[in-house]
């Protein structure tokens, strides 16, 4: 059987990656071509994405892997709810405004004029979070109307990335579906949710299903590096969505976390669960391969790590993530807790003071130096995610004792050991390059070399090796819990 070499560009929320992946039938192997900063700009009080060096690095990932051979299909993948606005004759009118941007910060109150957050979560499904896309498309209605009066067209940044290369606009249904403009059950935007919300109801294109073809490379690209009209296609270009698809699961009861910057914990579903536990408790549906339902919780992963490895740097304290691994494991255990997901963590600064202070207003100890706050962090994210177990099984009626933990994060042996002790299941870590291969996945599902998803769950497993973490020290880490929900109560979960 002739191998496929699928090229994937997976850009996550501070760098990207040209990964090529090749199929002879049997495994995929992944051999990473091109690897890129993704790093925000901030000009005169505005966070910015570089969407033009992102795009240069597409090509230059694209002439990389031509030197090595035949590329026969493109698939891309990236963050969620960010997006391009784009005029009536296809020009970008300025870089996409990245998700951290202080200009939501208010935005879910003055929503409420519309229509009441409860509302709006039984229509679309998803999370009330300040950066969903229509939050940020929001505040343009009440600060920059004029901007959108210009706009004839807004693509997600796959989608973006996708129309730079091939000159065809479209929304792939998985990253359309973080939106929280989506009708869920429909699959289809809401587009009288668009009105209500004072936008233009065609602003974006219609929604396809992953698998479906975006176009070819357009003519200036294959003149401008030499490269045939190479088919790209819309991949599920969530990067949860495609390290979901890429589950080595062989059977449907398990709960993964798909763990980077962001954690993204939940299950599959065939349908949007939106009953009243749904939204009590507000996690998402979100879009996956074939029409899925991923039902979720966006949790705040190792952004706190790397952002307080940040902070240090800029201290001129140059730590390793494996230094500050080790300098954790030296310090006594369940000292002080945060919630991960308080709203002081999301923009960038100082996050390790933002931690002390938290620690000082819950009457705990003070951590003083960098382990003693990795320490903090860590626990405390394995004891969200026992939170997070815990609410899914309620409202399932099913007991999970499986938990696939995927992607950058499970490079990370200390959280998925912790994750094992605080949830008491067994933990299985990998692959690491989940996302990279959804993505080729879907390149190759699209091409007839794969069959189904449980045909790529298969091949993943038989393609990569994945680490299994047993529970330890449960006792203690039940107690830890007892005193982290009495801290920071259920319905922070």
């Amino acid at each position: 059987m002739k191998i496929h070499r699928a090229l994937a560009f997976d850009i996550g929320a501070s760098s990207g990656r040209a990964i090529l992946g090749e199929f002879d039938g049997d495994r995929i192997t992944l051999s990473e071509i091109h690897r890129f900063s993704n790093d925000p700009v901030l000009l005169q009080g505005t966070l910015y994405w570089d969407v033009l060096r992102l795009f240069h690095e597409i090509r230059q990932g694209l002439l990389t892997a031509k030197h090595d051979g035949a590329v026969d299909s493109i698939g891309i993948d990236t963050w969620g709810v960010d997006f391009g606005l784009l005029d009536r004759d296809g020009r970008l009118l300025e870089n996409p405004i990245h998700y951290r941007d202080r200009r939501t910060e208010t935005v879910l109150a003055d929503f409420e004029a519309v229509m009441p957050t409860a509302e709006l979560y039984r229509r679309t499904g998803i999370q009330m979070m300040p950066i969903n896309t229509i939050f940020q498309l929001y505040s343009l209605v009440l600060s920059r109307p004029e901007l959108l009066e210009r706009t004839a067209t807004a693509l997600l940044m796959p989608d973006l990335l996708a129309y730079f290369l091939t000159g065809e606009m479209g929304s792939e249904y998985t990253i359309a579906s973080t939106t929280g403009l989506l009708d869920p059950h429909k699959r289809q935007w809401d587009r009288a949710l668009f009105q209500k919300a004072g936008l233009k109801p065609d602003l974006f294109p219609d929604v396809v299903m992953p698998g479906t073809q975006a176009g070819a490379l357009s003519a200036e690209i294959q003149q401008e590096l030499s490269v045939p009209a190479i088919p790209v296609y819309r991949v599920t270009s969530h990067d949860t969505a495609s390290a979901v698809l890429a589950v080595p699961a062989d059977h449907d009861d398990f709960i993964y976390i798909s763990s980077g910057t962001w954690s993204l914990m939940g299950i599959e579903t065939a349908k949007p669960m939106l009953d009243e536990d749904s939204v009590k408790i507000g996690y998402t549906n979100e879009g996956g391969y074939g029409g899925k339902i991923r039902y979720l919780k966006n949790i705040m992963g190792l952004w706190l790590i790397q952002e307080s490895r940040r902070q240090w740097i800029r201290e001129g304290k140059n730590l390793s993530y494996a230094d500050m691994e080790r300098l954790a494991l030296e310090k006594p255990a369940f000292v002080s807790l945060v919630d991960p997901d308080d709203a002081r963590f999301t923009a960038p600064g100082d996050l390790p003071n933002r931690i002390r202070e938290i620690c000082k207003e819950t009457n705990q100890p003070i951590p003083k130096d960098e382990g003693e706050v990795v320490r903090v962090i860590y626990e405390s994210l394995a004891l969200k995610y026992r939170a997070v177990k815990e609410t899914l099984e309620k409202v399932t009626q099913r007991d999970f004792a499986q938990i696939h933990v995927v992607g950058g994060g499970t490079k990370d042996g200390l959280l998925s050991q912790f994750t094992a002790n605080a949830t008491n299941a067994t933990v299985v870590a990998g692959p690491i390059e989940a996302t990279a291969m959804g993505n080729v996945a879907v390149q190759l599902l699209a091409e007839k070399r794969l069959e189904n998803v449980q045909a790529v769950r298969h091949v993943v497993a038989n393609s990569f090796n994945t680490l299994t973490y047993e529970p330890k020290e449960t006792a203690a880490w039940d107690s830890a819990y007892a005193r982290y929900k009495k801290l920071f109560g259920e319905h922070h979960e």
